[in-house]
């Protein structure tokens, strides 16, 4: 077995490791939660009107209750498969642009994983209450998260810290939830046919889903919060990054200078955090990501997963699901797509104008 088929299977296998490791009061406490299994082979429990992955749910309690956020915080949230990694690189590279040299990005040495890390799935996964006052390099602290809206730690709703939400429209979410974590189910686990994996995502039995509650929490917190939350679509940074960037840039409160566009510092953000040019850095082509976050001042035995990096970078195209989907699917998702947006406001492109 290689390196990457060890990662796989053992990103799989974690889910049960951190069930078997519960406490007799957590075991207690899940066993009143509904449950079932994702097409990705990790179990979920439905927790707070969501699928919660078993891998996290305990991480997931404890930065409910003991995250504090500041009022200088960005929080990026999104769905898995929903351009998270881009966004952390799009996000990282605007906030951070003058506290690094032009021509030595982290970004061109780490993937975008290790400089934005997940509260949940990061510093809480082996600590209940971690010492987050000096866990980035950069300031101000910058986080990911997936979580929905509604399950987000209180002190983050409270408080004057930012949220960056990037959803995509659904089609392209499940092709991309399918095709990622299929592979991520590692040797000796049977692949999830696409039929499958239509029927859960259509149900809304995915990790974090319902995909249309998720996406729904945030886009109608940013109606009413519009100065705390920036709701961004992955189809229009697709098709005007630039313009995207300095709106970006202008909500965390680091709007680009004249001079700055000048010099054509917008543009060279878009092409470092691009698709393409990620794809084919060294980083991004080789190893594992690792989460967990191990720190020497965590107690007890510390447990970590990990994904092969080049995982991350797939195709990134808008529209990409009319290669996998039958009519009969497509017909189904644009009815749940009417029926759920109705009267929301809310539209997604299906396919990409360039």
């Amino acid at each position: 077995m290689d390196k990457t088929d060890m990662c796989n299977s053992s990103m799989v296998s974690t889910s049960h490791d951190v069930e078997e490791s519960w406490d007799d009061e957590f075991q207690q406490l899940v066993q009143t939660f509904p449950k079932d299994k994702s097409f990705t082979g990790m179990n979920l429990y439905f927790f707070q009107g969501f699928w919660c992955p078993s891998i996290v749910l305990k991480a997931v309690i404890s930065c409910q209750k003991h995250f504090q956020a500041f009022d200088s915080d960005i929080i990026i949230a999104t769905l898995p498969k929903c351009g998270t990694t881009w966004l952390k690189a799009l996000t990282f590279s605007t906030l951070y642009r003058n506290q690094f040299a032009r021509e030595k990005n982290p970004l061109l040495t780490c993937n975008p994983h290790s400089l934005v890390r997940f509260i949940d799935y990061d510093f809480y996964f082996n600590d209940t209450c971690p010492d987050l006052k000096n866990c980035t390099l950069y300031q101000p602290r910058l986080f990911s998260i997936h979580l929905p809206y509604a399950s987000l730690p209180t002190s983050i709703k409270d408080s004057n810290c930012k949220i960056v939400y990037l959803c995509r429209n659904p089609m392209d979410t499940l092709i991309s939830f399918w095709s990622f974590f299929s592979r991520l189910r590692g040797e000796g686990f049977e692949p999830v046919s696409l039929d499958e994996a239509f029927e859960m995502f259509c149900q809304g039995i995915n990790e974090f889903g319902p995909f249309f509650d998720h996406v729904l929490g945030y886009w109608r917190a940013s109606q009413e919060k519009s100065s705390k939350i920036l709701f961004l679509q992955y189809e229009d940074l697709k098709e005007d990054v630039n313009s995207h960037l300095k709106k970006l840039a202008m909500f965390l409160g680091f709007p680009f200078t004249e001079e700055e566009e000048k010099q054509g510092v917008v543009e060279e953000i878009a092409k470092i955090c691009s698709f393409e040019n990620m794809k084919d850095l060294e980083v991004n082509k080789k190893g594992v990501q690792t989460f967990g976050y191990p720190q020497e001042t965590f107690l007890g035995k510390i447990k970590t997963y990990e994904i092969p990096r080049e995982a991350f970078f797939r195709k990134a195209k808008v529209g990409d699901w009319s290669n996998y989907l039958t009519p009969s699917m497509v017909e189904r998702l644009e009815k749940l797509i009417q029926e759920k947006l109705d009267n929301s406001g809310l539209t997604f492109k299906l396919f990409s104008k360039t």
